[in-house]
């Protein structure tokens, strides 16, 4: 028995050795099944993975309302009425309260008192809508290029506020060379002049003094002595007293190149009432003598003529009596 089971074992052993090896089945390339798309390289397609999006927290909305609410508030802190501003210069309502406090702060930083900024954004408005980044240079040109004294600029703006809304570059500096040019050199003390146009407004003056009798060099020569000539109306100031001048006065254009400052005085108040009393009294006062001096003393000193025998215009005396009436104005 037992070597009937030894011999069964055998043979099974070598039956299973006869069998050839075949090797696990694998399954189908992916290829080969239908619809089938070829799944992505991790490894290859690692560099074409875009980064998650992270969305941003959406600001929060500010009330229009509150906004206006808040920029009338702090003006009128500074007692300037935004309703006012707004008239004259619609662009601050839209303006950030942020900008405009920028600005003030700014301006304040340079020696301004909030009575200043009262003045300043009372004549020019559109200071408070211009930034930093405008007034800078406006600054900086008034101090290092106009020589103006650090102690002297917040007089400077507050005679000439539109000083800080002009451009360096298209007003400022073209200005300040034609005056030099014309030998007015003393930038500070005549500073409102550097709002001016050249084109627009110095070289029409320069030549109506031309078309009226004087030459070019008599009229450098006034405008020098009197650099206000440019701050006049030819229409509204030059025509008619130039015309009273010549017609009703008759008098010499020399007076006028020596005085300038006759454009300066009011005609209906100043110039044909005082004319007119000495016509009356025959009296020929030189042109500073007759209109620099008040009412008393101009008076006084008609008398003082009237009870004396004055010197004859074509007389010697006329400069000498000049001299001592101007030293006495």
């Amino acid at each position: 028995m037992e070597e009937l089971l030894h011999l069964h074992t055998n043979t099974l052993q070598i039956h299973s050795l006869s069998k050839p090896y075949l090797p696990p089945p694998q399954p189908p390339p992916l290829s080969s099944l239908p619809n089938s798309k070829p799944l992505p390289n991790p490894r290859l397609n690692f560099s074409s993975k875009k980064p998650p999006k992270f969305s941003s927290p959406t600001p929060p909305q500010i009330d229009p309302h509150t906004q206006f609410r808040d920029k009338m508030l702090y003006l009128d802190s500074l007692g300037i009425d935004l309703f006012t501003l707004a008239q004259n210069h619609p662009p601050i309502v839209s303006s950030s309260i942020e900008d405009i406090k920028s600005t003030v702060d700014f301006i304040r930083s340079m020696g301004f008192y909030p009575s200043d900024l009262r003045r300043i954004c009372g004549m020019c408005p559109e200071i408070l809508t211009s930034g930093i980044s405008t007034l800078l240079p406006v600054f900086t040109f008034l101090l290092r290029e106009a020589k103006i004294d650090g102690s002297d600029l917040r007089k400077v703006i507050n005679r000439r506020p539109r000083l800080l809304a002009c451009d360096v570059e298209k007003c400022l500096r073209p200005t300040l060379y034609f005056l030099q040019m014309l030998g007015i050199t003393d930038a500070g003390k005549h500073a409102s002049l550097l709002s001016g146009s050249v084109e627009e407004k110095y070289i029409p003056r320069m030549d109506y003094l031309q078309k009226i009798g004087f030459s070019y060099r008599d009229s450098v020569s006034m405008v020098r002595r009197f650099p206000q000539l440019f701050c006049y109306s030819i229409k509204d100031n030059f025509e008619p007293k130039f015309d009273y001048f010549v017609v009703e006065m008759g008098r010499e254009l020399k007076e006028l190149k020596e005085f300038p400052q006759y454009f300066s005085f009011s005609l209906e108040n100043r110039i044909k009432p005082r004319h007119q009393m000495c016509v009356e009294k025959g009296v020929c006062f030189p042109l500073p003598v007759m209109l620099k001096m008040n009412d008393e003393k101009f008076h006084s000193r008609l008398e003082v003529c009237l009870s004396s025998s004055p010197p004859l215009r074509t007389s010697p005396l006329w400069c000498t009596n000049l001299g001592d009436q101007l030293e006495s104005v």
